[in-house]
Formats: structure tokens, sequence, C-alpha cells
């Protein structure tokens, strides 16, 4: 790679690392593999910038590299990572925005890999269920089943949530 083109790409890490950041977290469902798909991501695009660089969005490049290394990693143990112990042990929290919000992520980051794939690309990016499709290597319909069971399965945690603290 050219100093030019390793200028161009530190600039562009530098200025989007902090929103691929967010969406690794998104998909990944903790901060630890967050930084890992990240730096793969960006590893690999690293390499081909050049070809990357003259496509018209060179972030969704990267998202999508992200979303395939996810699909294809092999299961790890399912083991939850904190970045922080709790003060206090679950029983006792008070439900509120926080701990409200800290829910939804773990429910979000308990869906198999696939589900959250599907719900990020159709709610973060925007995709149609057939762009999805071609994303993840599998029938539009497949999209749409595993997109309604994973809001099957939102829902029925909110209810849950709800109906114990309401």
């Amino acid at each position: 790679m050219s100093d030019e083109e390793l200028a161009r790409f530190d600039d562009f890490v530098s200025s989007r690392l902090p929103a691929l950041y967010r969406y690794a977290c998104a998909l990944t469902g903790n901060r630890h593999d967050a930084e890992d798909l990240v730096q793969e991501a960006l590893t690999r695009t690293g390499a081909g910038w050049r070809r990357v660089r003259r496509k018209d969005d060179p972030e969704g490049y990267v998202r999508m590299t992200m979303v395939r290394l996810m699909i294809n990693r092999r299961r790890r143990n399912r083991e939850q990572l904190m970045a922080d112990p709790p003060d206090r042990a679950a029983d006792d929290q008070q439900l509120d925005g926080v701990t409200a919000l800290a829910s939804a992520h773990a429910v979000l980051a308990g869906l198999p890999r696939g589900m959250r794939a599907v719900l990020m690309l159709r709610y973060v990016d925007g995709f149609s269920d057939e762009q999805i499709a071609i994303v993840l290597g599998c029938s539009a319909s497949t999209v749409r089943s595993q997109a309604c069971r994973a809001l099957a399965k939102l829902r029925a945690a909110a209810d849950t949530q709800e109906e114990s603290h309401g």
C-alpha cells in the first residue's frame, strides 16, 4: 500500500472507528468480542483498501465484513462478559431506565448470531430481506423467519419484564 493509500485508510479508520465499534457491540453482544471483530474486519479491509476505497460505501463494506465474520465464527462459550462486577446481586436491583436498557441489551445479546445479524441489517442498515439473504447466504424466507422469531423473543422478554416489575 502506498503512503497515500495508507493515509487515506488511516483517515477512514480515525473518522469511522467509533461508529464501527458501536455496530460491532450490537452484533456481538459484548465489547471484548466487538473489539476483536472490528480489528479483524479492518485488517481485512486494509489489505484490500485500494479496491474498497473505490466503492461507494467503504463503511458499508466494513460492516458487511463484520457481519460475515460474526456469522462464520465458531460458537464460543456462552459466558456473559461484564465491564464491571455488579454492586449488588441481580435480585436486589430495582428496574429503572438504566437496568431496563441493560436488560434489553442482554436479551439482544442472547439471540443467536444469525437473528442478531438479521435485526442489525434490517433495522440499522435498512437492508431489504433480499439484500440480507444475499449477505447471509440464505433465502429471503429464512430472513423473514429469523426476524419474526427474533422479534417474538424480544417481545416475550419485554412482556416478562413488564409483568415482573409492573
